[in-house]
Protein backbone atom coordinates (compact mmCIF):
# COMPACT_ATOMS: atom_id res chain seq x y z
CA UNK A 1 0.00 0.00 0.00
CA UNK A 2 2.60 2.47 1.09
CA UNK A 3 4.86 1.65 -1.73
CA UNK A 4 2.08 2.66 -4.09
CA UNK A 5 1.24 5.64 -2.22
CA UNK A 6 5.08 6.70 -2.75
CA UNK A 7 5.09 6.18 -6.21
CA UNK A 8 2.32 8.07 -6.79
CA UNK A 9 3.39 10.78 -5.02
CA UNK A 10 6.93 10.32 -7.33
CA UNK A 11 4.59 10.54 -10.29
CA UNK A 12 2.67 13.66 -9.28
CA UNK A 13 4.78 16.29 -10.40
CA UNK A 14 6.42 18.28 -8.03
CA UNK A 15 9.38 20.13 -7.81
CA UNK A 16 9.11 22.98 -5.52
CA UNK A 17 5.97 23.55 -2.98
CA UNK A 18 3.04 21.17 -3.38
CA UNK A 19 3.53 17.39 -5.65
CA UNK A 20 2.04 18.25 -8.73
CA UNK A 21 1.09 21.53 -8.12
CA UNK A 22 1.56 22.72 -11.63
CA UNK A 23 0.51 19.65 -13.09
CA UNK A 24 -3.00 21.04 -14.43
CA UNK A 25 -3.35 23.80 -17.04
CA UNK A 26 -6.10 24.91 -14.59
CA UNK A 27 -4.05 25.07 -11.68
CA UNK A 28 -1.34 26.95 -13.39
CA UNK A 29 -2.72 30.00 -12.80
CA UNK A 30 -2.78 29.02 -9.32
CA UNK A 31 0.72 27.50 -8.37
CA UNK A 32 1.66 30.80 -6.89
CA UNK A 33 -1.40 30.77 -4.51
CA UNK A 34 -0.79 27.26 -3.94
CA UNK A 35 3.01 27.43 -2.69
CA UNK A 36 2.32 30.55 -0.26
CA UNK A 37 -0.61 28.78 1.01
CA UNK A 38 1.15 26.05 2.52
CA UNK A 39 0.08 25.19 5.90
CA UNK A 40 0.07 28.60 7.84
CA UNK A 41 0.85 30.59 4.80
CA UNK A 42 -2.42 32.70 4.25
CA UNK A 43 -0.83 34.90 2.05
CA UNK A 44 -2.34 32.88 -0.94
CA UNK A 45 -5.65 32.00 0.57
CA UNK A 46 -6.08 35.80 0.81
CA UNK A 47 -5.28 36.67 -2.20
CA UNK A 48 -7.44 33.71 -3.57
CA UNK A 49 -10.36 35.21 -1.59
CA UNK A 50 -9.64 38.77 -2.26
CA UNK A 51 -9.95 38.04 -6.22
CA UNK A 52 -12.68 36.08 -5.87
CA UNK A 53 -15.10 38.09 -3.34
CA UNK A 54 -15.13 41.01 -5.96
CA UNK A 55 -16.87 39.17 -8.56
CA UNK A 56 -21.21 39.86 -9.31
CA UNK A 57 -22.60 36.66 -9.28
CA UNK A 58 -23.11 35.64 -12.45
CA UNK A 59 -19.61 36.20 -12.97
CA UNK A 60 -18.86 33.86 -10.67
CA UNK A 61 -19.25 29.69 -12.06
CA UNK A 62 -19.74 26.47 -9.98
CA UNK A 63 -18.71 22.89 -11.22
CA UNK A 64 -20.44 20.39 -10.16
CA UNK A 65 -18.40 16.91 -10.17
CA UNK A 66 -20.67 13.23 -10.71
CA UNK A 67 -20.50 10.14 -9.00
CA UNK A 68 -20.72 6.58 -9.28
CA UNK A 69 -23.48 5.41 -11.41
CA UNK A 70 -23.02 8.05 -14.01
CA UNK A 71 -19.80 5.76 -15.92
CA UNK A 72 -20.79 3.99 -19.19
CA UNK A 73 -18.59 2.45 -21.66
CA UNK A 74 -16.69 5.43 -24.30
CA UNK A 75 -16.67 8.16 -21.42
CA UNK A 76 -13.12 9.85 -22.15
CA UNK A 77 -13.10 9.57 -26.13
CA UNK A 78 -13.98 13.01 -26.37
CA UNK A 79 -10.79 14.36 -24.39
CA UNK A 80 -7.99 12.53 -25.37
CA UNK A 81 -7.34 15.70 -27.67
CA UNK A 82 -6.92 17.90 -24.94
CA UNK A 83 -3.59 18.96 -23.60
CA UNK A 84 -2.80 16.83 -20.57
CA UNK A 85 -5.67 14.06 -20.85
CA UNK A 86 -3.67 11.42 -22.18
CA UNK A 87 -0.78 12.21 -19.13
CA UNK A 88 -3.73 11.94 -16.51
CA UNK A 89 -4.74 8.55 -17.48
CA UNK A 90 -0.83 7.61 -17.98
CA UNK A 91 -0.47 8.53 -13.97
CA UNK A 92 -3.79 6.85 -13.32
CA UNK A 93 -2.33 3.64 -14.90
CA UNK A 94 0.84 3.83 -12.45
CA UNK A 95 -1.41 4.50 -9.19
CA UNK A 96 -4.10 1.76 -9.89
CA UNK A 97 -2.02 -1.02 -11.61
CA UNK A 98 -4.19 -1.24 -14.88
CA UNK A 99 -5.28 0.30 -17.81
CA UNK A 100 -8.05 2.75 -17.13
CA UNK A 101 -8.24 4.01 -19.93
CA UNK A 102 -8.72 0.80 -22.08
CA UNK A 103 -11.42 -0.29 -20.04
CA UNK A 104 -13.20 3.18 -20.40
CA UNK A 105 -12.82 3.17 -23.83
CA UNK A 106 -13.76 -0.13 -24.51
CA UNK A 107 -15.24 -1.79 -21.38
CA UNK A 108 -16.22 -4.71 -21.01
CA UNK A 109 -19.36 -3.31 -19.05
CA UNK A 110 -19.47 -5.75 -16.25
CA UNK A 111 -15.64 -4.85 -15.26
CA UNK A 112 -16.35 -0.98 -15.48
CA UNK A 113 -19.24 -1.41 -13.35
CA UNK A 114 -17.25 -2.89 -10.49
CA UNK A 115 -16.92 -0.58 -7.28
CA UNK A 116 -13.16 -0.65 -7.84
CA UNK A 117 -12.81 0.33 -11.02
CA UNK A 118 -16.34 2.50 -11.71
CA UNK A 119 -15.09 4.98 -8.90
CA UNK A 120 -11.68 5.75 -10.41
CA UNK A 121 -13.27 6.07 -13.65
CA UNK A 122 -15.61 8.76 -13.18
CA UNK A 123 -12.79 10.66 -10.74
CA UNK A 124 -10.46 10.76 -13.65
CA UNK A 125 -12.81 11.51 -16.13
CA UNK A 126 -14.61 14.02 -14.52
CA UNK A 127 -10.84 15.97 -13.76
CA UNK A 128 -10.08 15.45 -17.62
CA UNK A 129 -13.24 16.79 -18.49
CA UNK A 130 -12.27 20.25 -16.59
CA UNK A 131 -8.95 20.27 -19.21
CA UNK A 132 -11.00 19.90 -22.01
CA UNK A 133 -13.35 23.23 -20.14
CA UNK A 134 -9.72 24.94 -19.51
CA UNK A 135 -8.74 24.81 -22.98
CA UNK A 136 -12.82 26.01 -24.50
CA UNK A 137 -13.42 28.59 -21.93
CA UNK A 138 -10.25 29.08 -19.11
CA UNK A 139 -12.43 32.11 -17.87
CA UNK A 140 -15.15 29.13 -16.68
CA UNK A 141 -12.35 28.11 -14.54
CA UNK A 142 -10.60 31.28 -13.66
CA UNK A 143 -14.18 32.61 -12.32
CA UNK A 144 -15.05 29.75 -9.84
CA UNK A 145 -16.02 29.88 -7.02
CA UNK A 146 -17.88 27.13 -6.06
CA UNK A 147 -17.25 23.08 -6.26
CA UNK A 148 -19.46 20.09 -5.37
CA UNK A 149 -18.64 16.43 -5.64
CA UNK A 150 -21.40 13.73 -5.52
CA UNK A 151 -20.13 11.05 -3.48
CA UNK A 152 -16.86 9.66 -4.98
CA UNK A 153 -17.01 13.11 -7.00
CA UNK A 154 -16.39 15.28 -3.87
CA UNK A 155 -12.57 13.93 -4.18
CA UNK A 156 -12.25 15.25 -7.55
CA UNK A 157 -13.91 18.56 -6.11
CA UNK A 158 -10.93 18.36 -3.75
CA UNK A 159 -8.66 18.52 -6.22
CA UNK A 160 -9.81 20.94 -8.36
CA UNK A 161 -9.80 23.33 -5.81
CA UNK A 162 -6.27 22.99 -4.73
CA UNK A 163 -7.14 20.78 -1.85
CA UNK A 164 -5.31 17.68 -2.77
CA UNK A 165 -2.87 16.53 -4.72
CA UNK A 166 -4.38 14.52 -8.11
CA UNK A 167 -2.33 10.92 -7.84
CA UNK A 168 -2.82 11.44 -3.98
CA UNK A 169 -6.40 11.81 -3.96
CA UNK A 170 -6.62 8.86 -6.97
CA UNK A 171 -4.78 6.68 -4.22
CA UNK A 172 -7.26 7.52 -1.98
CA UNK A 173 -9.86 6.85 -4.86
CA UNK A 174 -8.31 3.74 -5.09
CA UNK A 175 -8.60 2.50 -1.49
CA UNK A 176 -11.77 3.64 -0.92
CA UNK A 177 -13.74 2.04 -4.33
CA UNK A 178 -11.45 -1.43 -3.14
CA UNK A 179 -13.03 -1.37 0.41
CA UNK A 180 -16.15 -0.39 -0.42
CA UNK A 181 -16.56 -3.47 -2.74
CA UNK A 182 -15.20 -5.67 -0.23
CA UNK A 183 -17.99 -4.37 2.24
CA UNK A 184 -20.80 -5.07 -0.07
CA UNK A 185 -19.91 -8.57 -0.93
CA UNK A 186 -19.92 -9.41 3.16
CA UNK A 187 -23.86 -8.79 3.05
CA UNK A 188 -26.81 -8.97 -0.07
CA UNK A 189 -27.23 -5.13 -0.11
CA UNK A 190 -28.23 -2.56 -2.45
CA UNK A 191 -30.28 0.98 -3.19
CA UNK A 192 -33.52 1.59 -4.10
CA UNK A 193 -34.08 4.75 -6.03
CA UNK A 194 -37.57 6.19 -4.62
CA UNK A 195 -40.23 9.14 -5.80
CA UNK A 196 -42.82 9.64 -3.53
CA UNK A 197 -46.03 11.84 -3.01
CA UNK A 198 -45.11 14.85 -0.79
CA UNK A 199 -47.23 12.50 2.44
CA UNK A 200 -44.54 9.79 2.26
CA UNK A 201 -43.09 9.11 5.36
CA UNK A 202 -39.53 7.51 4.57
CA UNK A 203 -38.05 6.90 7.93
CA UNK A 204 -41.14 4.97 8.77
CA UNK A 205 -40.88 2.96 5.87
CA UNK A 206 -37.26 2.22 6.83
CA UNK A 207 -38.22 1.43 10.58
CA UNK A 208 -41.17 -1.21 8.89
CA UNK A 209 -38.69 -2.65 6.58
CA UNK A 210 -36.61 -3.32 9.30
CA UNK A 211 -38.85 -4.85 11.59
CA UNK A 212 -39.96 -7.34 8.38
CA UNK A 213 -36.50 -8.28 7.92
CA UNK A 214 -35.96 -9.10 11.76
CA UNK A 215 -39.27 -11.21 11.32
CA UNK A 216 -36.89 -13.21 8.80
CA UNK A 217 -34.25 -13.67 11.22
CA UNK A 218 -32.01 -11.09 10.14
CA UNK A 219 -30.00 -9.49 12.78
CA UNK A 220 -29.33 -5.67 13.14
CA UNK A 221 -31.15 -5.03 9.87
CA UNK A 222 -30.21 -1.73 8.09
CA UNK A 223 -32.46 0.02 5.83
CA UNK A 224 -32.05 4.31 6.00
CA UNK A 225 -32.23 6.93 3.94
CA UNK A 226 -28.97 6.98 2.17
CA UNK A 227 -29.15 9.79 -0.58
CA UNK A 228 -31.32 13.22 -0.81
CA UNK A 229 -31.59 14.15 -4.45
CA UNK A 230 -34.38 16.48 -4.62
CA UNK A 231 -37.86 17.28 -3.37
CA UNK A 232 -39.75 13.96 -3.05
CA UNK A 233 -36.57 11.81 -4.43
CA UNK A 234 -35.12 9.59 -2.29
CA UNK A 235 -32.79 6.43 -2.07
CA UNK A 236 -33.07 3.82 0.49
CA UNK A 237 -30.46 1.83 1.15
CA UNK A 238 -29.81 -1.59 2.82
CA UNK A 239 -30.69 -5.28 2.72
CA UNK A 240 -31.91 -6.56 0.00
CA UNK A 241 -34.75 -8.11 1.76
CA UNK A 242 -35.68 -4.61 3.59
CA UNK A 243 -35.76 -3.24 -0.27
CA UNK A 244 -37.87 -5.88 -1.94
CA UNK A 245 -40.28 -5.84 1.38
CA UNK A 246 -40.67 -1.28 -0.02
CA UNK A 247 -41.06 -2.03 -3.06
CA UNK A 248 -43.90 -4.72 -2.51
CA UNK A 249 -45.76 -2.38 -0.14
CA UNK A 250 -44.84 0.75 -1.69
CA UNK A 251 -48.50 1.93 -2.85
CA UNK A 252 -48.78 1.91 1.29
CA UNK A 253 -46.26 4.34 2.13
CA UNK A 254 -47.06 6.82 -0.95
CA UNK A 255 -43.91 5.83 -3.02
CA UNK A 256 -44.85 6.20 -6.60
CA UNK A 257 -41.93 4.87 -7.89
CA UNK A 258 -39.16 2.51 -6.69
CA UNK A 259 -36.14 0.81 -9.15
CA UNK A 260 -32.97 -0.90 -7.84
CA UNK A 261 -30.04 1.01 -8.64
CA UNK A 262 -27.15 -1.31 -10.62
CA UNK A 263 -24.94 -1.09 -7.66
CA UNK A 264 -23.22 -3.87 -5.41
CA UNK A 265 -23.86 -2.82 -2.15
CA UNK A 266 -25.83 0.05 0.68
CA UNK A 267 -23.88 2.84 0.13
CA UNK A 268 -23.45 5.61 2.90
CA UNK A 269 -24.98 3.14 5.08
CA UNK A 270 -23.17 1.54 8.04
CA UNK A 271 -23.05 -1.83 6.20
CA UNK A 272 -20.16 0.12 4.77
CA UNK A 273 -18.31 0.07 8.24
CA UNK A 274 -15.75 -1.92 7.34
CA UNK A 275 -14.25 0.72 4.34
CA UNK A 276 -13.91 3.53 7.24
CA UNK A 277 -10.63 2.27 8.55
CA UNK A 278 -8.72 2.01 5.32
CA UNK A 279 -9.96 5.15 3.89
CA UNK A 280 -8.88 7.16 7.35
CA UNK A 281 -5.17 5.25 7.09
CA UNK A 282 -4.45 6.67 3.60
CA UNK A 283 -5.76 10.44 4.01
CA UNK A 284 -3.66 10.23 7.10
CA UNK A 285 -0.48 9.61 4.41
CA UNK A 286 -1.77 12.70 2.37
CA UNK A 287 -1.02 15.93 2.02
CA UNK A 288 -4.42 17.98 2.48
CA UNK A 289 -4.81 21.75 2.29
CA UNK A 290 -7.29 24.56 2.68
CA UNK A 291 -9.23 24.51 -1.34
CA UNK A 292 -8.82 27.76 -2.67
CA UNK A 293 -12.49 28.14 -3.66
CA UNK A 294 -15.61 27.01 -1.26
CA UNK A 295 -16.25 22.92 -2.03
CA UNK A 296 -19.25 21.62 0.16
CA UNK A 297 -19.50 18.80 2.06
CA UNK A 298 -22.26 15.49 0.86
CA UNK A 299 -22.01 15.08 5.14
CA UNK A 300 -23.38 18.01 6.63
CA UNK A 301 -23.75 20.50 2.99
CA UNK A 302 -21.37 22.95 4.56
CA UNK A 303 -18.25 24.45 3.22
CA UNK A 304 -15.01 22.68 4.43
CA UNK A 305 -13.66 24.68 6.70
CA UNK A 306 -9.62 23.37 6.91
CA UNK A 307 -7.83 19.95 6.46
CA UNK A 308 -8.62 17.96 9.33
CA UNK A 309 -12.28 19.04 8.81
CA UNK A 310 -11.98 17.41 5.10
CA UNK A 311 -9.86 14.18 6.45
CA UNK A 312 -12.81 13.46 8.92
CA UNK A 313 -15.91 14.15 6.84
CA UNK A 314 -14.53 12.12 3.89
CA UNK A 315 -14.32 9.34 6.13
CA UNK A 316 -17.84 10.24 7.54
CA UNK A 317 -19.01 10.21 4.05
CA UNK A 318 -18.36 6.62 3.63
CA UNK A 319 -21.58 5.39 6.04
CA UNK A 320 -23.60 8.91 6.14
CA UNK A 321 -26.17 9.92 3.42
CA UNK A 322 -25.55 12.09 1.06
CA UNK A 323 -27.35 15.41 1.56
CA UNK A 324 -27.36 17.03 -2.38
CA UNK A 325 -30.65 17.97 -1.90
CA UNK A 326 -28.79 20.27 0.83
CA UNK A 327 -26.29 20.90 -0.61
CA UNK A 328 -27.88 22.46 -4.05
CA UNK A 329 -29.74 24.98 -1.03
CA UNK A 330 -26.13 25.83 0.17
CA UNK A 331 -24.72 26.35 -3.32
CA UNK A 332 -27.19 28.43 -4.48
CA UNK A 333 -28.58 30.04 -1.69
CA UNK A 334 -28.55 34.08 -2.22
CA UNK A 335 -31.13 37.36 -1.78
CA UNK A 336 -34.29 37.36 -3.26
CA UNK A 337 -33.33 38.96 -7.01
CA UNK A 338 -30.09 38.07 -7.29
CA UNK A 339 -28.77 36.71 -10.17
CA UNK A 340 -27.65 32.65 -10.14
CA UNK A 341 -23.85 31.80 -11.47
CA UNK A 342 -23.23 29.27 -14.44
CA UNK A 343 -23.01 25.70 -13.39
CA UNK A 344 -20.95 23.53 -15.47
CA UNK A 345 -21.27 19.53 -15.03
CA UNK A 346 -17.90 17.87 -15.49
CA UNK A 347 -17.61 14.49 -16.18
CA UNK A 348 -20.11 11.47 -17.35
CA UNK A 349 -23.83 11.63 -17.49
CA UNK A 350 -25.76 14.56 -16.81
CA UNK A 351 -27.60 13.30 -13.68
CA UNK A 352 -26.46 16.31 -11.81
CA UNK A 353 -28.26 18.77 -13.77
CA UNK A 354 -31.34 16.73 -14.00
CA UNK A 355 -31.68 17.18 -10.57
CA UNK A 356 -30.48 20.83 -9.75
CA UNK A 357 -33.47 21.34 -12.62
CA UNK A 358 -35.73 19.42 -9.39
CA UNK A 359 -34.04 21.21 -6.30
CA UNK A 360 -33.32 25.30 -8.42
CA UNK A 361 -35.23 25.99 -11.85
CA UNK A 362 -33.79 29.10 -12.00
CA UNK A 363 -29.95 28.05 -11.37
CA UNK A 364 -30.94 24.91 -13.62
CA UNK A 365 -31.14 27.54 -16.71
CA UNK A 366 -27.76 28.64 -16.63
CA UNK A 367 -26.13 24.94 -16.19
CA UNK A 368 -23.83 23.25 -18.86
CA UNK A 369 -22.77 19.76 -19.57
CA UNK A 370 -19.08 19.23 -20.50
CA UNK A 371 -19.40 15.99 -22.62
CA UNK A 372 -16.99 13.19 -22.33
CA UNK A 373 -17.99 11.00 -25.03
CA UNK A 374 -17.73 12.75 -27.89
CA UNK A 375 -16.06 16.38 -29.40
CA UNK A 376 -19.00 18.51 -30.04
CA UNK A 377 -17.74 22.03 -31.07
CA UNK A 378 -20.24 23.05 -29.01
CA UNK A 379 -20.46 23.09 -25.16
CA UNK A 380 -24.47 21.19 -24.26
CA UNK A 381 -26.65 23.37 -22.49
Amino acid sequence: GSARLSSARAGGGGGGGRPGAARFPWQRGESDLLRSSERDGAPGEEAAAARRERRPPREGTVLLFPGQGSHFVGMGRGLLRYPGVRDMYRLAEKVLGYDLLSLCLEGPRAELDRTRHCQPAVFVASLAAVEKLNHRQPDVLESCVAAAGYSVGEFAALVFAGAMDFAEALYAVKVRAEAMQKASEAVPSGMLSVIGRPEANYKFACLEARRHCESLGIENPVCEISNYLFPDSRVIAGHLQALKFLQENARKYYFTRTKMLPVSGAFHTRLMEPAVEPLAEVLKCIEIQKPLICVYSNVDSKKYMHSKHIQKLLVKQIVSPVLWEQTMHSVYERKQGTEFPYTYEVGPGKQLGAILKKCNLKAWRQYSHVDVSKDEEVMET
